[in-house]
């Protein structure tokens, strides 16, 4: 197995997930210019919506990048870290889709169990690569 120098793949996720969260984020701004709320959500349940698509991506797809690059680091499979790199990302535009929607959606189903369960995995794929593979 080759090894780059550098964590291009996790960079390359990284990068990617950094302009989703600020899309999220611009949308939140857009919303609150438009409702004119300055603080909190103004008893809006669009901009309640939108603040929470937001946060929810920034408590999740931290701890999965660091995750990412800890197995990107320890030597794992180019192809596997884009497995799940791109896995991650697709799940977190699903469930940014699906927030606004009404419950149950598919959407919002779909991208946090492909988050959570692919979180769960690149942690135990990192314990096994920890050890020497």
């Amino acid at each position: 197995m080759i090894m780059s120098a550098m964590p291009v793949v996790t960079a390359l996720y990284g990068s990617l997930h950094a302009l989703l969260n600020i899309a999220l984020a611009s949308r939140v701004s857009a919303i609150r210019m438009r409702e004119r709320v300055a603080l909190g959500d103004g008893a809006s349940k669009v901009l309640t919506v939108a603040v929470r698509t937001h946060a929810n991506n920034a408590e999740s797809v931290p701890l999965a990048l660091v995750l990412l690059l800890l197995a990107e680091l320890c030597g794992g499979a180019s192809f596997w870290l884009h497995v799940a790199g791109g896995s991650l990302l697709v799940a977190r535009i699903m469930h940014a889709v699906g927030m606004p929607r009404p419950a149950p959606n598919v959407f919002r189903f779909v991208g946090t169990a492909v988050t959570w369960i692919g979180i769960a995995a690149i942690a135990c794929w990192v314990l096994w690569l920890r050890r020497g593979g």
